[in-house]
């Protein structure tokens, strides 16, 4: 009975997209009116999220509908008591996925539920309202075939699930993270390329910026407009605190796999972090100011915009000669940690985020964590401080070194496990939720 009302209802909902023309909204609606014959535990939240919007859609048209034929003068309370009706029945089936025979319906349960569930959630909702919101077309699929948007965002939101699931089991991370995070980069750069080479659909304007983190900061200064990245930049940063550097920063991922390449031993590694552990500021904050003085200077003496794009290249290039270089032979994010300016406003932003790695109080200050650290923020003099220095990015890498079980995220009124489940449903919602808006 309640997989057949929970897909009662969502048909109903396919049938109402559809008269506005609606075809992908009503596609996904059907995909999850199948879904719902699934016993897959984590999808009952989903399926209750969609229905009590659905709800919230009924209300508003049935409103809407009835005010016009009582404007138009015409009958109008069989159309109320009809899409009344179909308003209870949406409500009933909603209200009936939180019951005990629902439960039993979804059996097939996991741990991560919870967190696949949440991904899904976060995932889908900033895409939709991306969706929604913006006068361009924001979603790749849109610029190819009109009107596919919303089943774009079922795929990535479900990807969401699907890769919450995998993290949220699996207590080393730092490979998969990394894998993820590659992946990322992976399509925005290839987008990239095949706007270039290709067609131009596959960017988001049609208009090219150098895809350089720093001129997130720097390009709205020299060009005295575009508010768009550091608006989106401080944002999510907010939201993520400073996992931006280990989430969703399009080049980090290239320093991350250069240091994972590294042939260094553990012991070389925590080494390494603590001779680079003094410029995770100090170099971060010159590279910040450079940057921010060269746009301002470059704008003052009217330099034409490809002087400034050669300049911000070159700065690019530096970059790149890092990661090649150091972080290779450190086997620690050298350029992430020491030269990259967002990078450290990151760090510095995300503080108003209450998320937080923490060692416990029984730690034995052993080290071990230390030698999975890649950003230089588990040094002796920060172990020995109870918490990770600035440079952290909340990545979790280091969370399995622990063979103590004294480290860990910390959120006020959760638990450590609460709590890195809370961080891994935002960090996965936002990742796949700019794998499709993040464009150039």
């Amino acid at each position: 009975m309640i997989p057949a009302l929970t897909s009662l209802s969502l048909l109903l909902l396919a049938a109402h997209s559809l008269r506005p023309g609606h075809w992908a909204l009503a596609a996904v609606f059907a995909l999850l009116a199948l879904a719902a014959f699934s016993r897959r535990a984590w999808l009952r939240p989903v399926l209750f999220a969609v229905l009590a919007a659905g709800c919230v859609v009924w209300a508003q048209s049935g409103a809407g509908f009835v005010q016009m034929r009582q404007a138009l003068g015409q009958p109008w309370l069989r159309l109320a008591l009809i899409l009344g009706a179909v308003l209870a029945l949406t409500a009933l089936s909603a209200a009936l996925l939180l019951s005990q025979r629902a439960k039993a319906w979804f059996r097939q349960a996991t741990p991560e539920d919870n967190a696949r569930a949440g991904a899904f959630l976060v995932a889908a909702v900033i895409l939709g309202l991306a969706w929604r919101m913006s006068s361009l077309p924001v979603l790749l699929a849109d610029r190819f075939l009109p009107g596919s948007g919303p089943l774009e965002i079922f795929a990535l939101a479900w990807y969401a699930a699907w890769a919450c699931g995998l993290l949220a089991q699996t207590r080393d991370t730092a490979r998969l993270r990394l894998k993820f995070w590659l992946g990322f980069s992976l399509v925005f750069f290839g987008q990239l390329g095949l706007g270039l080479l290709a067609d131009q659909r596959f960017l988001m304007t049609g208009r090219l910026h150098l895809p350089v983190p720093a001129l997130i900061a720097a390009g709205p200064l020299f060009r005295g407009e575009g508010l768009f990245m550091p608006i989106l930049f401080a944002a999510s940063t907010l939201v993520l605190g400073s996992a931006w550097c280990s989430w969703l920063c399009y080049v980090g991922a290239w320093d991350g796999a250069c240091a994972a390449r590294a042939r260094t031993g553990a012991a070389e590694r925590a080494a390494a972090s603590a001779r680079i552990r003094p410029w995770t500021v100090l170099g971060r904050a010159a590279t910040l100011v450079l940057a921010i003085a060269a746009a301002v200077l470059l704008r003052a003496f009217g330099v034409p915009g490809y002087h400034a794009v050669w300049a911000a290249a070159l700065f690019g290039l530096a970059g790149v000669g890092i990661m090649v270089i150091l972080s290779r032979r450190a086997g620690v994010m050298v350029h992430c940690a020491t030269f990259c300016p967002m990078g450290l406003v990151a760090n510095c932003l995300g503080r108003i985020n209450p998320l937080r790695l923490r060692l416990g109080e029984d730690c034995t200050r052993c080290g071990a964590c230390a030698t999975r650290c890649r950003y230089a923020a588990l040094t002796p003099v920060d172990i020995e401080q109870g918490r990770p220095g600035l440079s952290c990015t909340l990545c979790g890498d280091c969370l399995s070194a622990c063979r103590h079980g004294c480290l860990g995220y910390r959120l006020p009124g959760l638990s450590p496990e609460a709590a890195r489940t809370v961080f891994l449903v935002l960090a996965v919602g936002l990742h796949a939720a700019f794998l499709g808006v993040a464009r150039i």
